[in-house]
C-alpha cells in the first residue's frame, strides 16, 4: 500500500488484515526487544509534519515506529508556509530522505497533492479537516476486542459530522455495522461521504441520518461523540455549544441504547460539555483502550505499507 490518505484506501480484506496484526503486535508487545517486528524497520525513518497539536497520534507513532527499529524525524510545521517554500519543493525533498510522512493538516487535498507529486514517498494522515482514518483504525481494533463479531451490530455517532464521524463511517460499513448518524440541521456528513459509505459498505450495514440523538441511540452496541468544536473552528464555540448541547451524552442518553453498550470518544475530550464525567468515566467507557489502540493499529499500518 503505498499512501494512507483515507480508510477508503483499504479494501475490507486488507481492513481486516491490518486489524489482525494490530491484534498480534499487541500480543507481542511484552517481549520486548524479543518481538518477532522488533527490527522490522531498520533502516526506515519517517517524517513527522503535524501544522495541527497532537498528544495521542504524535506519541504512538513515534513509539510505533520505535518498536519497529525505526528513526523518527522531527519536521517542523512552519516548512508548509506557502510563502516559504512551494509545497512541491517540500516533498521533493523529503522523499530524498524520508521513507513515509505522517502528516497532520488542514484540507485533505494538501494530502492528495503531496501524493501526487511523488509516487515513492508513503504518506500517512494523522488528521485532516475532512478524514481521520488512523483514529478509525484503533476505534475499530477496540470493538473487536470487546465483541466476538461485528455482524448484526449498531453503533450510534452523536455530535458533528465531522472528521472522526466521516473515517468512523467509512470503516463500520466496510465492517458490516450498522451505522446512525444524529447531528443537528446544517451539520450532517457530507452528501459525498453518504455515497461513499453506501459503496462500500457490506453484509447489508446502512446509514442512518438523524437530528434527534434519542431516536438514533435506541437500542444500538455502542455510542460515540467527538468535541463540538474542531480545531480551527474556535470562533464558533459560543454558537455550537448551545446548538449542541441536546446531543451531549449522558447516562439519560446511554440509557436509550442496549444494557451492555460501549461508549467511545477519540478524545481530548471536553468534558461537561459533549461528554459527561460520569460516562467517561464509567465501566462502559472505552476512550483509554482507544488511545492505546493508536499505537497497535498505527504499527500494523507501518508494516503493511513499509516491509
Amino acid at each position: 500500500m503505498q499512501n494512507f490518505l483515507s480508510i477508503l484506501d483499504l479494501d475490507p480484506d486488507r481492513l481486516g488484515k491490518v486489524l489482525e496484526l494490530a491484534a498480534k503486535l499487541k500480543r507481542e508487545r511484552v517481549k520486548g526487544m524479543k518481538a518477532p517486528t522488533w527490527n522490522a524497520l531498520n533502516g526506515k525513518n519517517v517524517g513527522l509534519l503535524f501544522e495541527k497539536p497532537s498528544l495521542r497520534t504524535r506519541v504512538t507513532m513515534t513509539i510505533g515506529v520505535r518498536e519497529l527499529g525505526g528513526d523518527i524525524v522531527e519536521i517542523p510545521a512552519d516548512v508548509m508556509r506557502a510563502d516559504r517554500e512551494p509545497i512541491q519543493d517540500v516533498t521533493r525533498n523529503l522523499e530524498r530522505w524520508v521513507d513515509a510522512v505522517v502528516i497532520r493538516t488542514f484540507a485533505q487535498e494538501r494530502l492528495s497533492q503531496i501524493a501526487e507529486i511523488t509516487p515513492k514517498l508513503h504518506v500517512i494522515n494523522a488528521l485532516s479537516n475532512e478524514e481521520h482514518p488512523c483514529q478509525a483504525l484503533a476505534d475499530v481494533q477496540t470493538l473487536s476486542e470487546k465483541w466476538r463479531s461485528f455482524e448484526g451490530r449498531r453503533i450510534a455517532f452523536v455530535g458533528d459530522g465531522n472528521n472522526v464521524c466521516t473515517s468512523l463511517v467509512h470503516v463500520a460499513m466496510m465492517l458490516g455495522i450498522a451505522v446512525h448518524v444524529a447531528t443537528p440541521k446544517g451539520f450532517e456528513l457530507p452528501d459525498e461521504v453518504v455515497d461513499q459509505a453506501a459503496a462500500v459498505s457490506q453484509k447489508g450495514a446502512g446509514l442512518t441520518e438523524f437530528t434527534d440523538p434519542k431516536a438514533a441511540v435506541r437500542d444500538v452496541d455502542a455510542v460515540y461523540t467527538d468535541v463540538w468544536t474542531s480545531m480551527g473552528q474556535e470562533v464558533e464555540y459560543a454558537d455550537r455549544k448551545k446548538l449542541f448541547q441536546r446531543y451531549q451524552v449522558n447516562e439519560a442518553l446511554m440509557a436509550l441504547a442496549k444494557p451492555d453498550a460501549l461508549f467511545m470518544h477519540c478524545l481530548p475530550a471536553h468534558r461537561g460539555e459533549e461528554v459527561t464525567d460520569e460516562v467517561i468515566e464509567s465501566p462502559i467507557s472505552m476512550v483509554f483502550d482507544q488511545a492505546e489502540n493508536r499505537l497497535h493499529s498505527q504499527k500494523a499500518l507501518l508494516l503493511q505499507m513499509l516491509t
